[in-house]
This record gives structure tokens, C-alpha cells and sequence, in this order.
């Protein structure tokens, strides 16, 4: 009696352990990489505002901004991505399967912002008028990622 009762412990066990393991958590992954792209957002809106003229330019400001994307685009990705994170597999992102699927092209594509963000970087404290053209290019690689990997807002 001893015996079944350890064994059906252990077997339970091990279909819990199961069920866990095929429905994974990736919430920490998914709000990592979203944080990410919300910083480049704010930053990106700081260069956009004085490029535009909306706000005044600054350029200790649209320095940090720079750098911070910069600094972002040095993320190791693959931490952030799980396969299985996608937007058919959970709630919560527009992250599409093609990722995994051709993931050297979508981390040339970041690594592509990171140059971007780079140019940016160099010309950020030169005054406004040199901010546009790089946000231009910027914008470039965002559009590219999103095109291919990223699903369409509901």
C-alpha cells in the first residue's frame, strides 16, 4: 500500500510538472521586451518634439536620448524572445511566429535600429535641424521589423 501511494504521488507529480512546462510563463520576457520599446518611444518622442519644433531643442537632452536608444539597442535579445511567445501562442503581444522562424533576418533588423541609433548618437548634440534626417532612418528600421514581425493592432 505504502508503495502505490508513493508511487501515485510521484506520478502526479510528474503530470503536474508537465502541464506546467507546456504552459509556460513568459510574462517577465514579454513585459522585458515591451519596457524596452517603451523606452525607445519616450526618447525617440524627445528627438521627434525638438525635431519638429514642438519643444525647444536642448542638446545635453537630445544627447541622453540618443545615447539611451543607444543603450537600448544593446539588449541582448534572445532572452527576450522565447519560442513560444508569440501572438498565437499568448495573450499580450503582437509578436509573430515568423520571429523564431527566420531569426537571424529579425535580429539583423535590430541590429540595424542599433546602427540607426548610432548615427543618431553623433549627430543628437548638433542642433535640431540634424535630428529629422535620423529620426528618418530610425523610423526606417522600426517599419521594417514591424512589417514583417509585428501583427496589426486589433
Amino acid at each position: 500500500m505504502k508503495k502505490t501511494f508513493t508511487f501515485a504521488v510521484a506520478f502526479a507529480a510528474l503530470a503536474c510538472s508537465t502541464a506546467a512546462y507546456a504552459q509556460e510563463d513568459f510574462s517577465a520576457q514579454l513585459k522585458a521586451r515591451q519596457g524596452q520599446f517603451r523606452i525607445m518611444a519616450i526618447n525617440l518622442g524627445i528627438l521627434g518634439g525638438m525635431a519638429q519644433g514642438k519643444t525647444e531643442y536642448n542638446a545635453e537632452a537630445a544627447q541622453a536620448a540618443a545615447d539611451t536608444l543607444v543603450a537600448v539597442s544593446m539588449i541582448q535579445q534572445g532572452p527576450m524572445w522565447p519560442d513560444g511567445s508569440d501572438d498565437m501562442s499568448i495573450d499580450g503581444t503582437r509578436a509573430q511566429p515568423n520571429i523564431w522562424e527566420q531569426n537571424d533576418d529579425f535580429l539583423a533588423k535590430w541590429s540595424d535600429f542599433g546602427t540607426a541609433a548610432q548615427a543618431m548618437q553623433a549627430a543628437a548634440s548638433g542642433g535640431a535641424e540634424g535630428l529629422g534626417p535620423m529620426l528618418g532612418q530610425i523610423g526606417g528600421t522600426c517599419k521594417a521589423c514591424h512589417d514583417t514581425y509585428r501583427a496589426p493592432a486589433n
